[in-house]
């Protein structure tokens, strides 16, 4: 294991280098490391390693969305009302819709089948978009309106949208049972899961101030906080549904609305366990990839992610409509909705764990639209926003002094 472990780290560091001596996105190649080092290549990933990808793959997904909540504000939220909370389903709701109804057309494939196809491909990338809007806030850029915390809020509730719902077909095509009314029982997860989060966040801050500890053993507690937040609702599926993965983001959200300071300095902490769970996350999602599938499937499964972010660009675009963004803005937030990776590389390789009939090609899609569309999202993204997003004059002078 020590030398899988080695191989792991070594050469998704080196392969993640070159591609950002490129210009792309580090954790393409860390999923190129993860391909060579797999089974279907290489094989020099040890077989335990692999047997708990998916407990590594989950824990990389909690990272992410405590690490978004810290960075949430909600006061910037309530500058933004109607435009933020639609753009936390319309644009992946719209996108899901599009694979959902294509999938069948160019895959041997069921409606739930494509429809699974569709919630797995539907999220955005919070690897990609969240340090970009970070970076934007701190530089200023589209401050006045504020377009990047607009972005921040919408992209991490998709995320979750697109994860309930995910979770949720994964359990019709299991029990071969599924109806709207199923689809109903979200937004009630969704309530309890931000009461949960909330309420864990207080307890927790309660804790932080009675008691004086580094900033270190509070992560370890917001850590095992947030694995119990998801392991509840594990075991609380089959009496009352509540979304973990919600109360997991609410949880750090909780924190930063109510000890701002200390969130800045956790967001740093965060940050840097986020370095190993990215290399773990893209790495073990490339090893189960089985790259003699993607031949097969491949132009029909561009063809069906291009149609899929045709359907999200109009999303957003509805989700914009009637607001005071100029055009300009509305194509940019349209462009940071682009790029996927993270949620696909968490949920990709579920559906081939549990023995699904499609499950290889599911995963072969999940990662074909990492490829894709992370690249060109985080290209576009770094290229258009000094262009089409404008920055206070005093904020251009503190940043250019």
């Amino acid at each position: 294991m020590l030398l899988s472990v080695a191989l792991i780290i070594l050469l998704s560091l080196i392969l993640a280098q070159v591609f950002e001596k490129l210009k792309l996105p580090r954790m393409i190649g860390m999923l190129c490391a993860g391909i060579l080092l797999g089974p279907y290549v290489l094989d020099l990933i040890d077989g335990s390693i692999l047997n708990i990808s998916a407990e590594l793959r989950q824990f990389s997904l909690i990272v992410i969305l405590i690490r978004a909540g810290l960075s949430l504000d909600l006061n910037d939220l309530k500058k933004i009302g109607r435009p933020a909370l639609l753009l936390s389903f319309v644009p992946a709701l719209f996108e899901f819709i599009v694979i959902m109804l294509f999938g069948p057309m160019f895959f041997d494939i069921t409606l739930l089948e494509a429809a699974i196809i569709g919630s797995m491909v539907a999220a955005v990338s919070p690897a990609i978009i969240v340090p970009r809007m970070i970076k934007l806030m701190e530089r200023g850029y589209g401050k006045k309106k504020p377009i990047p915390q607009l972005i921040l809020a919408g992209a991490s509730i998709d995320d979750v949208f697109v994860i309930i719902l995910f979770s949720s077909l994964i359990q019709s095509y299991q029990t071969n049972s599924f109806s709207i009314q199923d689809l109903l029982f979200i937004p009630i997860s969704l309530i309890l899961g931000i009461g949960l989060g909330a309420l864990m966040g207080f307890i927790l801050l309660k804790l932080f101030k009675k008691f004086h500890m580094r900033d270190t053993i509070k992560v370890l507690l917001i850590f095992s906080t947030g694995f119990l937040l998801v392991s509840l609702e594990n075991y609380l599926k089959d009496i009352v549904l509540i979304s973990g993965l919600v109360s997991v983001m609410v949880l750090g959200g909780t924190i930063l609305n109510q000890y701002e300071i200390l969130a800045h300095r956790l967001v740093h902490k965060f940050e840097k366990i986020w370095v190993v769970a990215e290399i773990m996350l893209f790495v073990l999602v490339g090893a189960v990839l089985d790259i003699r599938v993607i031949p097969s499937v491949g132009l029909f499964a561009i063809i069906l992610v291009l149609l899929g972010l045709i359907g999200r660009m109009l999303g957003v675009m509805s989700s914009l409509i009637k607001t005071p963004f100029k055009q300009k803005e509305k194509l940019f937030v349209g462009i940071s909705y682009i790029p996927k990776a993270t949620v696909q590389a968490a949920i990709g390789a579920i559906p081939l764990s549990l023995g699904f009939v499609h499950g290889q090609l599911m995963l072969s899609i999940a990662v074909l639209s990492i490829v894709i569309t992370a690249p060109i999202g985080a290209f576009l993204m770094d290229l258009s926003y000094t262009k089409l997003l404008e920055r206070p004059i005093i904020d251009a002078k503190l940043m250019d002094s």
